[in-house]
């Protein structure tokens, strides 16, 4: 069984910066993606930031320039967050996959979640 533990998360005002990490236990030889995601109450989970086995790195283009997704292994998963901004406000989840060929900023693709970590910015 897998776990993931978010880890970083906080307030925060704009214009700062704030790294996320997240933790993975269990089996996770068979991941394929690893992604950040992020929703606000009463929204879809939005993808943010995914990384492939192999390092390739997609964005959503609202965090494009100002967030870098990186892993150190199949374990550990990093999202850097620079330049914050009010509307990146949300609960933001690790999550990975055993699916290939998938869109990678797709939540339903994704078949292990953490629980999350809140980021609040705001003046």
């Amino acid at each position: 069984q897998v776990q993931l533990v978010e880890s970083g998360g906080g307030s925060v005002h704009p214009g700062g910066s704030l790294t996320l990490s997240c933790a993975a236990s269990g089996d996770t030889s068979g991941f394929w993606y690893m992604a950040w995601f992020r929703q606000v109450p009463g929204k879809e989970r939005e993808g943010v930031a995914s990384i492939t086995r192999a390092g390739t790195e997609n964005y959503a283009d609202s965090v494009k320039g100002r967030f870098t997704i990186s892993k150190a292994n199949a374990t550990n998963l990093t999202l850097q967050m620079n330049d914050l901004k009010a509307e990146d406000t949300a609960m933001y989840y690790c999550a990975a996959t055993t699916n290939w060929y998938i869109a990678s900023l797709s939540a339903k693709h994704y078949n292990s979640w953490g629980r999350g970590t809140q980021v609040t910015v705001s003046s």
